[in-house]
């Protein structure tokens, strides 16, 4: 056996990887046909993004991986108008849940206003003095 560690992940490498655990995990469950993208896109009239949410369903779970909303249309509700019609997207998926998670310095009061409850939260993470929050939300 040879163990390598390394500071690059090549394509190749992480596809032969993730195959693997893909294999292992279908014999669990089929995420083939409960699984898919989410993305809401928000652009001004000039078609540059202003706002936007990138997430995944794995299950009866939509996933929020990334949501950002320029610090211009902030507060003005766009926020909640991304993440409503990503839950609505997601329902229309099947999805039940929604997961997100975030850090001590980004959003935890913006996602319990959207009706999220704190399931988690990490110290010292990813520095000294820092959380990282885990939330989720019945849809």
């Amino acid at each position: 056996m040879q163990l390598s560690v390394t500071n690059t992940i090549t394509a190749h490498e992480k596809d032969e990887l993730l195959s693997g655990l893909r294999s292992h995990n279908r014999q669990y469950i089929n995420f083939a046909n409960v699984s898919g993208d989410v993305a809401v896109y928000a652009r001004d009239e000039d078609g540059v993004m202003i706002g936007g949410l990138i997430g995944n369903r794995k299950g009866e779970w939509l996933n929020i991986d990334y949501l950002w909303v320029s610090s211009d249309a902030r507060g003005t509700g766009l926020g909640s108008q991304i993440m409503q019609a990503a839950e609505e997207e997601a329902k229309r998926m099947g999805c039940l849940h929604a997961l997100v998670d975030t850090f001590s310095f980004q959003a935890r009061p913006f996602y319990e206003k959207q009706g999220y409850r704190l399931q988690m939260t990490l110290d010292d993470f990813p520095l000294k003095g820092m959380q990282r929050h885990y939330l989720s939300k019945a849809l």
